[in-house]
């Protein structure tokens, strides 16, 4: 069965972007605290993680077959330029497509139908491998609608005081995780994955 998961990182007080888009040079530090190199399908965004980092990112980009995203998220990137940056398939979920797509040459696919047929698509794109679900208002969408099976958090030791939180209004709250599944300590981040219980 093929695990849906979300990741991000966020604050100690649970936000995932400071008040007016801010506090990213804090969140993604870690990103760039470390010795080793950590290449992707876009050399500009290469990383230097330390160790531990770097062996739970790479497990992150070997185990992920596709991703979900939203549109805001595909419109502020350019469309990563026609191939997101780990190199993966991508089901972009819209109300309609944007002028120019779907490309050939680009591997997108534009869900209109909703976060379950989002979902659908990205599984079958997935092979044997997980859906990543990218962006707190898709992941509250999945949430919501009981197809998330794994949140993964890049807990980070700032306090942002205000912003976009991971999951805001949910309409199932009370969510009851299970684990920690693990949790990995790196410098300037904890990572941790949690299991959502049906």
């Amino acid at each position: 069965m093929t695990t849906v998961y979300t990741a991000a990182s966020m604050s100690l007080d649970g936000y995932i972007a400071g008040p007016g888009d801010t506090g990213f040079e804090h969140l993604f530090k870690w990103y760039d605290n470390g010795d080793i190199e950590v290449q992707t399908t876009h050399p500009e965004l290469t990383t230097h993680l330390t160790a531990a980092s770097a062996e739970y990112v790479r497990g992150i980009i070997d185990g992920t077959g596709s991703l979900v995203v939203g549109r805001r998220l595909f419109d502020s990137t350019g469309g990563w330029g026609g191939e997101h940056p780990m190199g993966v398939p991508v089901v972009v979920v819209t109300h309609s497509v944007p002028d120019g797509w779907p490309r050939e040459d680009a591997p997108f696919t534009f869900g209109t139908d909703g976060i379950e047929g989002a979902i659908e698509q990205a599984k079958s794109l997935a092979g044997d491998k997980a859906v990543g679900v990218n962006g707190g208002t898709i992941a509250r969408q999945c949430l919501d609608a009981g197809l998330l099976d794994e949140i993964r958090i890049d807990l980070v030791p700032v306090l942002l005081g205000g912003g976009t939180a991971f999951f805001d209004e949910l309409q199932v709250a009370p969510v009851v995780l299970q684990g920690p599944i693990s949790v990995v300590e790196g410098t300037d981040v904890t990572h941790l994955r949690y299991r959502v219980r049906r």
